[in-house]
């Protein structure tokens, strides 16, 4: 064969590959990453001047495939994979142990590498778009659905208010004249506990509705934390879980209301503590930037399932067993941070556990 034909079957090779790799991502399944860049490997492969002395390394953000372990210690050339202008990967062709060491890549093979490495890019580009635009439409769904549901508790609380403060009131009226009737005293406990325990429901309803009165001021959510985690010392040993507070500053100065933040913290970390096992560690947290105030509190609990991830912040949704729990405490921390114009998101930790983080405004 003459060197001109050989070149030529060379470029024809080339071109047959960046056919079949746009072919490949063309039709690529976006749930199936993995399987695309390695047929785009192999492919790829099969396009060099030796293909069975040639193997391919492609490195992502998130997979790496590799056609056999590379000898980098061999010729080798690389080509960097851009993600919106930022070098996040690399295709790399090496020569392997059957090479001859008279054997060089052309300077073609480098072209078509760069023309892989571009289309590889721009896939990458639109999945994360893609991603992108999912989160998005998952967090604007949320949202709705808890301003929804804000609206409707909020009705709810506000129709149950006045009947349970009646209730209350002439229980306590009837307690009053039925000294000598022990057994309607006791009935009449009963009826007081309960409405009493309605009443704290509609309260918590009220806070996530973000409906109850708010004082605010300029305070410092140190003493806060501090005051929380000293109150909550004996319910930290009875469960036998650890704390660690990292505080950055000692000064983290905000405008909001005192007893809302110490709801807030006193409902997160009765949460961790739920949760942790025992000897876990519950980790408060503390940081500032320029506008706000940054507190996260993690443990080292189950953490969520990813079906729950949606729910958590919804009232009335709780992982917890029947009679352990209203599934209102973290709607009520969801409703507080709300009205101070701050955000809460929940996640699982990378080792184990969940992690509140709650951002909050300065003014």
């Amino acid at each position: 064969m003459s060197k001109s034909e050989q070149q030529l079957k060379e470029r024809i090779k080339e071109l047959t590959c960046l056919y079949e790799v746009t072919s490949i991502i063309v039709n690529a399944d976006y749930d199936q990453l993995e399987q695309t860049i390695k047929a785009i490997a192999y492919s790829l492969k099969k396009a060099f001047q030796y293909p069975d002395k040639t193997e391919i390394s492609i490195e992502t953000p998130s997979i790496n495939i590799n056609t056999e372990p590379l000898n980098t210690a061999n010729p080798t050339i690389v080509s960097s994979i851009l993600i919106f202008n930022d070098p996040k990967g690399r295709i790399i062709a090496s020569f392997n142990a059957s090479a001859l060491k008279a054997d060089k890549f052309l300077e073609e093979e480098t072209l078509l590498l760069d023309n892989v490495a571009l289309k590889i890019g721009n896939l990458l580009e639109r999945i994360d778009i893609k991603n992108n635009e999912l989160s998005m439409k998952r967090q604007m769904e949320r949202a709705d659905r808890l301003a929804t549901l804000g609206e409707l508790t909020a009705g709810i609380a506000h129709e149950l208010n006045t009947p349970l403060a009646n209730i209350l009131g002439f229980a306590e009226l009837l307690q009053s004249r039925l000294k000598k009737d022990e057994q309607a005293l006791n009935d009449l406990d009963k009826i007081i506990t309960n409405a009493i325990f309605s009443r704290e429901v509609v309260k918590k309803l009220m806070f996530f509705t973000c409906t109850m009165p708010q004082e605010m001021k300029h305070i410092n959510l140190v003493s806060i934390i501090k005051e929380s985690i000293k109150l909550l010392e004996p319910t930290f040993r009875k469960s036998k879980v650890k704390y660690i507070v990292k505080i950055e500053d000692e000064n983290l100065m905000l405008r909001a209301d005192t007893v809302q933040m110490t709801q807030i913290m006193f409902n997160l970390l009765m949460n961790a503590i739920y949760f942790s096992q025992q000897n876990g560690v519950v980790t408060i947290e503390t940081s500032q930037n320029k506008k706000h105030i940054i507190l996260k509190i993690s443990d080292e609990g189950k953490g969520f399932d990813i079906k729950d991830m949606d729910k958590v912040f919804e009232p009335f949704f709780t992982t917890k067993p029947i009679g352990e729990g209203s599934g209102l405490g973290l709607s009520v921390v969801h409703g507080i941070v709300a009205s101070h114009k701050g955000t809460i998101t929940a996640q699982n930790n990378n080792k184990k556990g969940a992690i509140f983080t709650v951002t909050l405004p300065k003014d």
